[in-house]
């Protein structure tokens, strides 16, 4: 069977021919009935109220395919299994403190994996699940506090968003138990900016569908809000350098962990699953370093790194500076073909309110700011929004496309 929304029917009729195995009664819309769709309300009201026909599940049997997000390439489907799920009911409710009390609201795509870290903890534990169709920092104001919301996980962006909206205050968000951003790099001034107005109630977490993460909790030292914390019960990680071997604290290396929701592989993708899963052990993609007490610090994704003259230069780095500017809300720096270091940081910033940035001044304040010369940013690039992808993630790769795009125009 395939449930389609309203808004989605010409884009499933252009695919149907290529469903073999879905018979004509198989495509549901949750809405009012079309043609060639039974209603979704229909279904529900003919079904049996007698209990279904046993069927029994293993563990390792696939339950789902969700897939990554894609920031650097195409995305690839993630096998995961009912035991996997299982321990997100249990793992993620201990983790956040959750109870059959607690109060879940979500205002973001559903295909995002980021969502069941909520989603199914309130189904495991019978809490209320909270949805909204999209993200609108008003409407998720007005629901915390109508709704009594206990718990919420929001991308940095989001967060940003809320922090931003003029009708914010922590007398609104008093309900709030535990707000917690996932999915990318939520920056320092972001945070300190949220735990003042919210103590005692911030998590972070790092990790990736195939299968890692690590949390930074509520009731970690105020000294280690500039990492992503720690591998839960049950978690190890390693911090690998190029040749393989262990990297001592402080040193960049490329994180790997395992534990109990590694995913099956890639599905369709056996070539892909080989280089992501060497020995149980999860190969991320994402450059950090530990300290002496096993804090993870995020460097930068492998593919995100700009090489400039022979030296590493991390994104991340700059942009923890930049947006510590208060005429900036968000920033995104990315690498650019030079001829003489082979790349350089271009950095794309997004205004806070409504004044005026000046790139030029920006780029001055910026490159006063960083800790080295490398780090300086060549250009400066005002855009109304960074581009993201389903799952709020920022891609880079449509910023550096639509910023050489608009260098061929002035050479043009």
């Amino acid at each position: 069977m395939v449930f389609v929304g309203p808004g989605h029917i010409r884009e499933m009729d252009s695919i149907r021919g290529k469903l073999t195995k879905i018979a004509p009664t198989g495509y549901i819309v949750a809405g009012p009935q079309q043609t060639g769709y039974r209603s979704f309300d229909d279904l529900v009201r003919r079904g049996s109220d007698a209990e279904p026909p046993r069927m029994e599940i293993d563990d390792h049997d696939p339950l789902m395919i969700v897939y990554s997000s894609g920031t650097t390439g195409e995305p690839k489907g993630i096998v995961l299994t009912h035991y996997v799920r299982a321990m997100y009911c249990t793992l993620y409710g201990a983790a956040w403190r959750m109870s059959p009390e607690s109060v879940s609201l979500h205002a973001g795509s559903l295909v995002f994996n980021g969502a069941f870290m909520t989603l199914l903890p309130s189904f495991f534990l019978g809490g209320r699940y909270i949805l909204h169709r999209q993200f609108d920092p008003a409407a998720v104001l007005a629901t915390i506090e109508r709704e009594k919301v206990t718990h919420m996980v929001m991308v940095p962006s989001q967060i940003i968003s809320l922090l931003e909206h003029p009708e914010l205050s922590a007398d609104r968000l008093n309900s709030l138990q535990a707000v917690i951003s996932l999915g990318a790099t939520l920056h320092l001034p972001h945070k300190q900016r949220l735990t003042k107005l919210l103590p005692g109630k911030f998590y972070e977490m790092y990790g990736l569908a195939e299968g890692f993460m690590t949390i930074l909790d509520k009731s970690d030292p105020a000294e280690k809000l500039g990492s992503v914390g720690c591998p839960p019960p049950f978690f190890e990680m390693r911090i690998v350098s190029e040749d393989g071997s262990d990297a001592s604290p402080g040193s960049i290396g490329e994180i790997i962990g395992r534990g109990p929701i590694l995913m099956t592989g890639y599905y369709r993708r056996p070539d892909l699953t080989a280089k992501a899963i060497v020995d149980g052990w999860l190969y991320s993609g994402d450059l950090g370093y530990v300290d002496k007490e096993g804090y993870l610090y995020l460097a930068d994704r492998k593919k995100d790194m700009i090489k400039s003259g022979g030296i590493n230069v991390y994104p991340c780095d700059i942009e923890q500076i930049i947006v510590k500017n208060p005429a900036v809300a968000e920033a995104a720096v990315f690498g650019i073909p030079h001829e003489k270091w082979g790349e350089c940081p271009v950095a794309a910033v997004v205004p806070a309110g409504r004044g005026q940035l000046s790139a030029g001044e920006l780029k001055e304040w910026i490159n006063s700011q960083v800790a080295a010369k490398f780090q300086r940013v060549s250009d400066v690039f005002v855009v109304n929004s960074l581009p993201r992808n389903a799952a709020g993630k920022t891609v880079k790769r449509e910023l550096r496309a639509q910023y050489l795009g608009k260098l061929d125009q002035r050479v043009g």
